[in-house]
């Protein structure tokens, strides 16, 4: 008879789950496993439903790694507020994985392109497997495709692993951070992420006034420029950071993208000129693959080193961290594994006295694993202050911040819902 099926004695099942936080420990010390967490059904949920924008505002592009080619670099960007708002429909998937008992693991918004690998490479796999064995399907799936280690596989694998962890939370009653080991403060700071606001020269600075304000005391800018600009480029670049810096005063923590798109002379050039304004990092000045770039650049600046959105799991962040390559983290639970694996390169960064700023697509999963985490290692979440309401158009109670602060949730797993009102249209894909 499985483990699953019967019950443990008081003291074996005391000190099986001590380690668990008391709501999930009460709860498996008191209710006798069965079958009714097998997993039956795997889906995609595509919701469609109307959603506003305004063209012409907030569509400033970043310096591309493409941007290289003249023929390929965009034209200065410039904002026309004047623009008129239109509404449109836009389609958005979810993933949702079921027990046999109709427990529902949800998560999403989920990228276009982790539905075919979960639909046609994990669903089969998963169907009859319990989802409360997240560890042992984590590392099944991972050893059971040659490619696993990178890329859109990978990327599945996250949403797979996050929706498990939604169903364990339900099963327990908990909110996932519980599961991980309990919250370690009662909200979580944010940072403003400014991407697509416009970095033309005089529009900076009003803009990040008015975000400080609000309550973004920190908040990252996006470069606009690249090698393929010259050196007009980095002052250019140099130029944004001034702005920055001037508008938020000394006390502000400010950070700066690159999103890959940097060489090393062109990075060299733009730190030694950025060092005075003291930038509390410089992110993504070069593609992952290129870890003696970072190594190289870290000898000549001041400025921390950021990275790691791109990075799929622990052993490409431990390469990282061990060359010293980096003093900030920033791995994606959408993206490197999931929460299984975010929490382990937690552990990781922490013994090499590193940080981590989890990259922030959905906010659901980098919250709750930061929300668990010492405030040493994970000080807070990156919050994309254009991209969150499209990206939690179609949940209730969304976790929006205005102010840089966010509650920690209390339903139990994530608490995502989908809202009806907003969904004209929904389709359920097995295949």
């Amino acid at each position: 008879m499985s483990n699953r099926r019967q019950f443990l004695s008081s003291a074996a099942r005391a000190s099986a789950f001590a380690f668990l936080p008391f709501p999930a420990r009460q709860l498996l010390t008191e209710t006798p496993f069965t079958t009714d967490t097998i997993i039956g059904e795997v889906e995609i949920i595509q919701v469609t439903g109307p959603y506003t924008t305004q063209p012409g505002l907030n569509k400033q592009y970043q310096a591309q790694p493409i941007h290289i080619y003249d023929d390929l670099r965009p034209p200065v960007y410039h904002d026309s507020p004047d623009a008129k708002p239109i509404t449109t429909d836009i389609t958005q998937a979810y993933i949702r994985i079921r027990t046999k008992s109709g427990i529902e693991g949800l998560y999403g918004m989920l990228e276009p392109e982790t539905v075919t690998p979960i639909l046609r490479q994990l669903r089969t796999f998963l169907l009859g497997k319990d989802a409360m064995n997240v560890s042992a399907l984590w590392d099944q799936l991972y050893r059971n495709n040659r490619h696993s280690r990178a890329g859109h596989y990978m990327m599945a694998m996250s949403a797979v692993d996050n929706a498990l962890w939604d169903i364990r939370g339900k099963y327990l009653k908990t909110p996932v951070y519980e599961l991980l080991g309990g919250a370690t403060r009662k909200e979580v700071g944010a940072y403003g992420s400014c991407l697509s606001f416009s970095v033309e020269k005089g529009r900076i600075a009003p803009r990040a006034k008015e975000l400080y304000k609000q309550g973004f005391v920190n908040q990252k800018w996006f470069m606009a420029y690249g090698p393929g600009d010259g050196y007009a480029g980095v002052r250019k670049n140099v130029e944004i950071v001034e702005e920055v810096r001037d508008a938020l005063g000394e006390d502000a923590q400010i950070m700066f993208d690159a999103y890959q798109s940097w060489d090393i002379p062109f990075a060299t050039q733009w730190c030694k000129a950025a060092e005075k304004y003291n930038p509390y990092w410089i992110e993504e000045a070069f593609p992952v693959n290129r870890l003696e770039s970072f190594v190289q650049l870290r000898r000549n600046t001041t400025i921390p080193l950021a990275t790691g959105e791109h990075f799929y799991s622990r052993w490409e962040v431990l390469e990282f961290l061990q060359a010293g390559a980096i003093e900030i983290v920033q791995a994606d639970p959408e993206w490197c594994g999931g929460v299984s694996e975010l929490v382990k390169i937690c552990s990781l960064a922490s013994a090499y006295g590193a940080k981590v700023y989890p990259h922030g697509h959905n906010i659901h999963a980098a919250l709750h694993v930061v929300a668990s985490q010492s405030p040493d290692v994970c000080p807070m979440v990156e919050y994309l202050i254009n991209h969150m309401p499209y990206k939690l158009q179609f949940q209730k109670d969304p976790l929006q911040t205005t102010n840089g602060i966010l509650q920690l949730p209390t339903k139990p797993g994530f608490g995502i819902e989908l809202d009806d009102t907003k969904i004209s249209r929904r389709q359920v894909l097995t295949s």
